[in-house]
């Protein structure tokens, strides 16, 4: 510790809690005002302006509003002061970094204060209350009567210390504070960013500022009020889960900010975290603060792998702390009060959405008797109506005063209650800050809070999930957790697209969603009871939060809204329109709808290969020519513009969700997302490597993730990954039919501690290319006596093991591919270690199902890319070129030749999204038919397309300078590729034939 420095003085606002000057450019930038101008108001109004005067405590804030609304109008700005400063208290946070170094000052022997401008809150100071307990003296300028720069408050903190200005540091973001200081003698620290300013002050001290455990930044010491005897909770804790309590000496109690209904405590045994949550203290309304079923649908949801805390016991005896209670893990990440989502990208606002939506369609999936939740709540299809009486008697139990508004309510939904509902779990109070988000991921790993859940219409939940969407603009109402700052916030999908995104996680068809309204209406009215009776407990002395008493005016302006919106039901239902998500003139996307997030992805790809791919495929087409000698090196550019798209955020795409749930290597796309994209690709034969996208790599990256140790992913995936390496996949045999895959010769059998490989393999694409590494090889390890679909595994083979040889190139249709590939390999004792092998002997058919799933999306996806793009050539070159007099757009067959491209592709592509969309929502073996359907449909589509395409070009259709030849060329091999046609119709045909058998 540095002996000359005895205290260390912060400012708040801007150093330990973040700027209210953020909130004022969001602010800003949500109304539409020029950025900078509230700052320049305060400024020029100077130190007898209405800010100024706030600062020094000369005006409440009630006196300030109209004050500054004034001094902005004079200047022909129009804001609203309440509204900015409602935003400036609710966006307040700490920053973890400062609250660490502070922790961290105090237990190395500093004495540590706060100096601010600030102002007074109704409730008291400004400064939270982990803050308070914090520092050792808090100078407030509304409390005081000065502000800096003024050089009093300065002296005033250090009389209050007991320190000289010469043995202090002062830290604030605003330079004139600074300069005021340091005249004085402090040292100064300048915060533009909090860890260059703490690793300044930890240069000057000599003491390492570390990090503090999170939930301390979100809980406060157990308030008045709330107490309970902690060593009787520990013994019962030691009595009921000894595994977890039985060495813990003491419990570290602390109290959660969060949570109007049921208190909830940190306990802290000094390894592990827990969360208690209990009843409330005194008179409760009857069937309120079930905490008891809380436990119970988290208990079974755990063991359904939804993303639920884990339970540890629950406690109905109201002699261990005052009420029953439960506790459950404490789980770290990350939880988004402000459903704006400042300070986000658009691109993750958008991932958070589809999260938070997706993750509702997943819990209304589930079986809930088969998770033993068949008493949890009545299956008789009317929901609303039992819930329209519960919450009605709620009200009328808490009622401090008549609400006409309340009584036409129970009245209009007694006559307008849906005779019919659906049945599934509802969670009832489902909405974005009662999720945790992974610390650093973009997905959920728990969902909060089901005090409201019971089973009944799954709609009701998605209704109150959307109700931000239903906030006019004007309202007060809301705080930020429901209501956005601005109608159009980047990234962030609108109301009929998280609709979408529900049902296409539900597996059901984007449709009218009958009775939105109605359910949002009802929201609103069980968010009036919700309020009063929150209200009531403040009146009553055992609310839970500090700020209970501002529920009153709540009551009144839900069920005004929510009769306005029973209103409109009477008008309107719901529509869940698709938004166009194609340059296409199919509407196709409409069926398929994706998401703002990843249709952004699909323009962006589609301008990066305008902008950097198309104005050089000419050059790069002819470097890799077959006339030309050095076409199997690689062509400068193609690096060049991988590296612009890895920068660009355009790499892996192509990893699917279910593969990588953790969204550790790629994008998290589902298959049906990713279709989209690689319909783009398509368009040009070299688009794919340049996204890292291409085949086989894709496939055998997948196989790696899915399958490889970590040892395999370390040595191969990562690099195939980064683009540095690429790879080949080596199945298909000269000598056998390998479209009956139980053929295959080659052999893997185990000698000592190797794997010796010998057989020959032909056609293995992309073994020709320099960069090619590694190949997986499938080879027969079993003998006759081993089932046909057990005799086969993989293993990974580097291309410069000893015994390998490439023996020749093969061409298709001329083309050799340069420098992919296409190569016949000699396998004569290859000798590789017993690790290579993956997944385990005899396991090589069952890998092979699982790569070859998604593979086929993306060739049939691709030929629909191939197909657009055969499909603009006709049309631009049937408009441009003369025969007989007039342009060959006006013929008749050429005309029929492009209807009928157009129609044959929209059949096309909706097959194969809707192959896309199974495979994502029943999985790869109920999407068999589908998948063997797309892969016969779209190449031949395709291929007659182009076909058509050649004869509009004429001559110049079967020359290079169009690339329809060479799309033929790949596009006909695709018949053979993956399976030839042959078998994917005996497979359609066998799964049809099955649905009648049976009958017979």
């Amino acid at each position: 510790m540095a002996s000359h420095i005895e205290a260390v003085f912060f400012d708040l606002g801007g150093v330990v809690i973040t700027s209210p000057f953020e909130s004022f450019a969001r602010y800003e930038r949500a109304k539409n005002v020029a950025s900078g101008s509230i700052n320049k108001v305060i400024a020029e109004a100077g130190a007898q302006g209405s800010f100024a005067r706030l600062e020094r405590g000369e005006l409440t804030l009630t006196e300030f509003y109209p004050l500054l609304d004034a001094e902005c109008r004079a200047r022909g700005i129009s804001i609203s002061a309440r509204e900015l400063f409602d935003l400036v208290h609710t966006e307040a946070g700490i920053v973890p970094e400062m609250f660490n170094a502070i922790d961290i000052l105090k237990k190395n022997g500093f004495k540590v204060g706060a100096i601010t401008n600030n102002w007074k809150l109704p409730e008291g100071s400004f400064c939270p209350p982990q803050l308070v307990s914090l520092f050792d003296v808090i100078i407030e300028s509304a409390l005081v009567g000065i502000s800096k720069p003024d050089a009093r408050i300065f002296r005033l903190a250090c009389e209050k210390l007991n320190v000289s200005p010469h043995k202090s540091v002062f830290l604030d973001d605003i330079g004139r504070n600074l300069k005021a200081a340091k005249e004085l003698g402090f040292h100064t620290i300048k915060v533009d960013d909090p860890l260059r300013a703490l690793s300044q002050l930890q240069k000057l001290l000599g003491v390492s500022l570390l990090s503090v455990p999170p939930w301390r930044l979100t809980t406060t010491p157990v308030r008045k009020g709330h107490q309970f005897d902690q060593a009787v909770l520990l013994r019962y804790l030691q009595a009921q889960a000894p595994q977890l309590f039985a060495s813990v000496q003491a419990l570290e109690v602390r109290q959660f900010e969060h949570g109007q209904s049921n208190p909830t405590f940190l306990l802290n045994t000094g390894e592990q975290q827990y969360v208690l949550r209990k009843k409330p203290s005194g008179k409760l309304l009857p069937s309120a603060h079930m905490i008891e079923r809380e436990y119970h649908i988290m208990t079974a949801l755990s063991r359904a792998d939804f993303p639920v805390p884990r339970t540890v016991c629950l406690c109905e005896d109201n002699n261990v702390i005052g009420t029953a209670f439960y506790v459950m893990a404490y789980i770290e990440g990350r939880i988004f009060k402000n459903i704006s989502l400042p300070g986000v990208s658009p691109h993750d606002r958008a991932i958070i959405y589809e999260q938070l939506i997706s993750t509702l369609a997943k819990l209304h999936s589930l079986d809930f008797r088969a998770l033993g939740l068949g008493e949890f709540g009545k299956t008789d299809g009317k929901y609303l109506q039992r819930q329209v009486v519960r919450w009605g008697k709620q009200y009328d139990a808490a009622a401090t005063s008549d609400i006409p508004a309340m009584n036409q309510l129970k009245q209009w939904f007694a006559a307008n209650c849906p005779k019919e509902e659906r049945v599934s779990i509802v969670h009832g109070d489902y909405r974005l800050d009662n999720i945790i988000f992974h610390p650093t991921q973009l997905r959920v790993i728990a969902v909060l809070d089901w005090e409201l859940s019971t089973i009944g219409e799954p709609f009701s939940d998605l209704a109150y999930c959307l109700m931000p969407f239903c906030w006019p603009p004007e309202t007060q109402l809301a705080t930020p957790s429901m209501k956005f700052e601005s109608r159009n916030i980047p990234g962030i999908p609108s109301e009929s697209q998280l609709v979408s995104v529900y049902c296409q996680t539900m597996g059901m068809p984007t449709r009218e969603i009958a009775n939105l309204k109605l359910y949002q209406a009802f929201s609103l009215f069980r968010m009036a009871s919700i309020a009063q009776g929150v209200y009531k407990r403040s009146l009553q002395g055992n609310a839970s939060s500090a700020h209970a008493h501002q529920f009153g005016a709540a009551v009144q302006q839900c069920a005004q809204l929510a009769l306005e919106l029973a209103h409109k039901c009477n008008k309107d239902v719901a529509k869940i329109s698709a938004t166009p998500c194609s340059a296409s003139s199919s509407d196709v996307h409409s069926l398929f709808v994706v998401s703002p997030r990843v249709e952004e992805l699909r323009q962006r790809v589609a301008h990066f290969m305008k902008e950097n791919l198309f104005p050089k495929e000419k050059e790069l087409f002819d470097y890799y020519s077959t006339t030309n000698p050095n076409r199997w090196t690689i062509h400068p550019l193609i690096e060049e513009l991988k590296s612009k798209a890895k920068a660009a955020g355009l790499w892996n795409l192509f990893l699917p969700v279910e593969s990588d749930p953790q969204r550790k290597y790629g994008f998290g796309l589902t298959n049906l997302e990713y279709a989209h994209i690689c319909e783009v690709m398509g368009k040009s034969p070299l688009a794919p490597e340049l996204f890292n996208c291409n085949a086989p790599d894709t496939g055998n990256m997948e196989v790696l993730v899915r399958y490889g140790t970590e040892a395999q992913k370390k040595q191969w995936l990562l690099p195939l990954l980064e683009g540095t390496i690429r790879s080949a996949f080596a199945m298909t045999e000269p000598r056998v039919a390998s479209s009956d895959a139980t053929n295959i010769e080659t052999t893997i059998r185990r000698v000592h501690d190797k794997y010796v490989i010998n057989g020959t393999k032909w056609y293995i694409s992309g073994a020709g290319d320099p960069r090619c590494k590694i190949a997986i090889v499938m080879g027969r390890s079993g003998d006759e006596k081993t089932p046909p679909h057990q005799r086969h595994s993989m293993i990974l083979c580097p291309m410069d093991a000893p015994g390998l040889t490439v023996k020749r190139t093969l061409g298709v249709f001329g083309y050799d591919d340069a420098p992919h590939g296409h190569v016949e390999m000699i396998f004569n004792n290859v000798s590789l270690p017993l690790e290579n092998i993956l997944l385990g002997e005899g396991r090589g058919f069952e890998i092979a199902q699982g790569r070859l799933g998604p593979g086929r999306i993306h060739h049939c996806m691709r030929a629909m890319g191939v197909a657009e793009r055969a499909l603009e050539l006709m049309c631009e070159r049937a408009l441009t070129r003369k025969a007989f007099g007039k342009p060959l757009a006006a013929m008749g067959t050429v005309q029929a030749d492009i209807a009928k491209s157009r129609m044959e592709i929209e059949q096309a592509r909706l097959l194969t999204l809707r192959a896309a969309q199974m495979m994502d929502t029943v999985g790869n073996k109920a999407a068999k038919a589908e998948i063997a359907m797309i892969k016969v449909v779209a190449p031949n589509v395709a291929l007659r397309v182009l076909d058509r395409a050649i004869q509009v070009h004429g001559a110049a259709g079967v020359s290079d300078d169009f690339m329809l030849a060479y799309f033929y060329a790949t596009t006909r091999t695709l018949r053979l590729a993956d399976g030839p046609d042959e078998v994917h119709r005996q497979t359609v045909a066998k799964m049809e034939l099955a649905k009648y058998r049976s009958k017979l």
